[in-house]
């Protein structure tokens, strides 16, 4: 039977009905929530800007602010997506959900190859809390795990497949991609790890060599290279500031000072492995146990080899990194639910793992429901604040600072005021509404705290009006 007529029977089955049901349950998620800060607010504006402002070469953080913290490929496929359908949440999320959906179906091939349901992988895939989570975060990582799919798995069936030049291909289309989705790090994660497997199963030079190495790196340089070269005429200083602080820097010294954007990350050392154990629960235990059980096995199996290494490397990597966050490990999700397949007829309490991985997506889904976690989400937004219906975003005001969710659903119309110049807001004929932090407050002069009228407060911050 072949791979298509396995998809068209598989998706009728449990495994496939599951499978769709998890996808749809990040797709109801991906509607529902809202952006929140910083990361998800701060993505959304950008490609908010992108769309509407029409400049596709530098990222904005604000208008006319560049952003130069990350390659553009995950703006562009939400500014797109805004630029054809709105700039909802949904719109905004959908191209990551899309991308999580599509690495399911490419791994297909892999269930097909082991004869069983083909849909299994990305089944496991989408119970991986960390996974789960990122199919439909904005953010950069899942791109950067797409191309990293791409540039291993293509590298892995340019080795054993009958169409080599096509793999081979695919493997620098990774690369490329991965370029333009977060930069030279997708090679520090994804090279290492194929140099040392190749040592290990003694694949010749000359093998290598038959990589489509010259028309390989046309492509690569086609994808990436012009916008690099474009970003650095646009907004001079780009490159300095990106290949050597962001992929150098920032992760040898967590006080670097030149970090734009962000924060400094301390972190435990070796904290990536918790991470790693936490985001692949409950199957991060099944593969520990038989790691432990079957060394001899992974030793002797070049299959298991490969993703061994795949899911090691980037923990190594990182476990001497100062700053960092749990999304780094979001990459080898992809592997440890390959290696659960191949070692899936093999398990004794399948129903068992299923009912646990599946319980956490079905409980947050049916979470979301309660009052409480809904308050609790609300709290990660300036959306309620901006969005009240008795703001007009045109006066809007934000005390000191304003958040990225402040900034995105007021379409950028919300501006900084300081405490001096907040004086004058009274005075002016149409009511002002000003978003002020509670550690702001104290600072505000008895008189014009009378004047005052709270729209909504909450526990660290509030919108108010003027009497």
């Amino acid at each position: 039977m072949s791979l298509k007529e396995k998809i068209s029977r598989d998706i009728k089955t449990p495994y496939g009905l599951v499978f769709l049901g998890l996808a749809g349950i990040r797709l109801f998620f991906n509607a529902v929530i809202p952006l929140t800060d910083k990361t998800e607010a701060r993505y959304g504006e950008i490609a908010r800007l992108m769309a509407e402002t029409g400049n596709w070469i530098v990222p904005q953080i604000d208008y006319g602010v560049p952003f130069w913290a990350k390659p553009p490929l995950s703006a562009w496929l939400s500014a797109v997506a805004v630029h054809l359908f709105g700039d909802s949440e949904f719109v905004l999320r959908l191209p990551y959900w899309i991308v999580a959906v599509l690495i399911a179906i490419l791994l297909t091939h892999y269930g097909h190859h082991k004869k069983i349901n083909v849909f299994l992988p990305g089944m496991v895939l989408f119970t991986l809390p960390e996974f789960f989570l990122h199919a439909g975060v904005l953010s950069t990582d899942m791109m950067l795990s797409f191309s990293i799919a791409l540039i291993m798995l293509g590298f892995w069936e340019f080795i054993h497949s009958n169409k080599p030049k096509l793999f081979g291909l695919l493997f620098f289309v990774g690369i490329g991609l991965g370029l333009l989705a977060k930069g030279p790090i997708v090679g520090v994660l994804s090279i290492p790890p194929l140099f040392i497997w190749c040592l290990w199963q003694r694949i010749s030079l000359k093998k290598i060599l038959k990589m489509p190495w010259v028309l390989g790196l046309i492509v690569c340089l086609s994808i990436a290279l012009p916008w690099y070269y474009m970003m650095e005429i646009n907004s001079p200083g780009f490159i300095d500031y990106f290949v050597v602080g962001e992929h150098f820097l920032r992760f040898i010294d967590s006080s670097w000072s030149g970090d734009k954007y962000g924060f400094s990350k301390q972190q435990p050392l070796g904290i990536i492995w918790a991470f790693l154990l936490g985001g692949a629960l409950p199957w991060s235990f099944v593969l520990l146990a038989s790691f432990r059980k079957g060394f001899q096995s992974i030793w002797n199996d070049p299959w298991q080899g490969f993703l061994w290494l795949w899911i090691l490397w980037t923990p190594f990597f990182f476990t001497f990194s100062s700053s960092l966050i749990h999304t780094y490990t979001l990459p080898v999700m992809i592997p440890i639910a390959l290696l659960i397949t191949h070692h899936w007829l093999a398990f004794n309490r399948k129903k068992t793992m299923l009912y646990m991985a599946v319980a956490l997506p079905v409980l947050l889904f049916g979470s979301y429901f309660f009052k409480p976690i809904q308050q609790l989400i609300s709290t990660s937004t300036d959306k309620a604040m901006v969005l009240h219906p008795n703001v007009n975003a045109s006066n809007l005001y934000a005390l000191s600072s304003k958040s990225y969710s402040s900034q995105f659903y007021s379409k950028g119309k919300i501006k900084v005021i300081m405490l001096d110049q907040m004086e004058n807001l009274p005075k002016r004929s149409s009511p002002s509404f000003v978003i002020i932090k509670k550690r702001d407050f104290q600072k505000i002069s008895p008189e014009l705290s009378e004047k005052l009228i709270p729209l909504m407060e909450r526990r660290k911050d509030g919108i108010y009006t003027f009497r």
